[in-house]
């Protein structure tokens, strides 16, 4: 849906947020968190009935803030208990944006490249033995 590379910094509050918050009161609730406003990443605040969402980011000089109300169902956002908030992948979001509960999804293990300082000696073509 949006395209967000992997490396952008998704975090969702937990706690259940008054939509009627605008720019002010949710970065008040960022900063009182910890958090650098002004960093680029993505900040999703979800309303207590869980129907409504909010997204705040800072670009190019100024803040965006995005808004979705959903008209039937909820948001289903996985919540771990107590934790304030929970980093997110794009992913995750655009599921969560949809309405699709991300708990229920199972995602096949994804292959990664191993660090080279593991990776040393076992993967490749040993040049002495190709001579």
């Amino acid at each position: 849906m949006w395209g967000l590379p992997e490396s952008v910094r998704i975090l969702l509050f937990t706690a259940p947020t008054d939509m009627r918050k605008g720019f002010e009161g949710l970065t008040g609730l960022v900063r009182a968190a910890g958090e650098d406003v002004y960093g680029g990443a993505l900040f999703v605040f979800v309303s207590r009935r869980r129907d409504r969402l909010k997204i705040l980011t800072f670009q190019k000089g100024g803040f965006v803030l995005w808004y979705k109300r959903l008209e039937r169902g909820r948001f289903k956002p996985t919540v771990t208990r107590d934790a304030g908030r929970v980093t997110m992948d794009s992913t995750d979001l655009c599921l969560l944006l949809e309405g699709i509960d991300v708990a229920r999804v199972r995602r096949p293990k994804r292959w990664r490249p191993q660090p080279a300082s593991e990776a040393s000696g076992r993967i490749g073509i040993d040049i002495r033995e190709a001579s």
